[in-house]
C-alpha cells in the first residue's frame, strides 16, 4: 500500500490507508503558535536523522535509539500541547455551545461507513478529539487517506461555524496532530483520553455528561 508522507509547520506526518488514528486539531488562538516551535524543530531533526540513518542503511540499534530520543520528545510535545489548550480561558469562538458542536459533529459523521469507522471523539470549547479507523479504500476502489479527510472536515466546520458565529478568515490552526494507533491497548488509551478530556479539565465528574463527547459502540468504556 502505497504511504503518504509530508511536513507541515515542522511536524512529521506519517500516513497510510487502512490505519486508526488519534486526532487533535485546535483553534486557530488555542495554542501560540510559536509556543512549541523548540519542539517542533526537534521532531523534524530527528525524523530527517532517522530517515538518513534508513536511507544509508546505518546499523539498526543507532536507528532504534535515534527512535526512542523521536518519542520521548514526542511526548514532552504533547504534555506541553494539552496543558496549552487547557490553560485557554477563551477563544475566537466557543466549539462547545450547542450550534457549533452539531456543525461538527455533522462534519465527523459525514464519511462514516464509507471512508471511515469512527471509534470516539470530543468537542472541547477550543479543541476537537477524535479516534478513528480510515479505510484502505472508497467505493470507487481509491486508497483514502488521512490528510484528505481532515482537510474535508476542517474546511466544512470552518465554513459554517464562521457563517453561523459571523465572522470571517481562519478558524482552525493549519497543523493537526495526528499518533498513529499501534495497539490495542494504545487503541484503548486514545479512547480514554479523549472522552475524558471533559473530566481531566474538570468541567464534568464522568465523561457521559459532557454532550460533546460521543463513543462508538466499544464495550468497557
Amino acid at each position: 500500500m502505497e504511504k503518504k508522507e509530508f511536513y507541515r509547520l515542522s511536524l512529521p506526518h506519517f500516513q497510510q490507508s487502512g490505519q486508526s488514528y488519534f486526532v487533535t486539531w485546535c483553534l486557530k488562538d488555542a495554542v501560540p503558535v510559536k509556543a512549541l516551535s523548540a519542539y517542533k524543530e526537534k521532531l523534524y531533526n530527528l525524523s530527517s536523522e532517522i530517515n538518513t540513518l534508513k536511507k544509508n542503511k546505518a546499523d539498526e540499534n543507532i536507528i532504534n535509539q535515534t527512535k526512542i530520543q523521536y518519542y520521548l520528545i514526542r511526548k514532552k510535545y504533547i504534555k506541553a500541547y494539552d496543558d496549552l489548550l487547557h490553560l485557554q480561558s477563551s477563544s475566537i469562538v466557543d466549539l462547545s455551545k450547542e450550534s457549533n458542536q452539531r456543525i461538527i459533529i455533522e462534519a465527523l459523521a459525514f464519511w462514516e461507513g464509507t471512508k471511515l469507522e469512527s471509534y470516539a471523539y470530543c468537542i472541547m470549547s477550543n479543541h476537537v478529539h477524535w479516534v478513528f479507523k480510515v479505510f484502505e479504500k472508497d467505493n470507487n476502489d481509491q486508497p483514502i487517506y488521512l490528510q484528505d479527510i481532515l482537510h474535508s472536515v476542517k474546511r466544512f466546520t470552518a465554513n459554517k461555524i464562521n457563517k453561523s458565529e459571523k465572522r470571517t478568515g481562519n478558524l482552525w490552526q493549519k497543523e493537526s496532530f495526528d499518533t498513529t494507533i499501534r495497539d490495542d491497548k494504545h487503541l484503548s488509551n486514545a479512547i480514554n483520553y479523549t472522552i475524558n478530556n471533559p473530566v481531566t479539565a474538570k468541567l464534568v465528574s464522568s465523561w457521559e455528561d459532557w454532550k460533546g463527547t460521543k463513543l462508538f459502540g466499544l464495550s468497557n468504556y
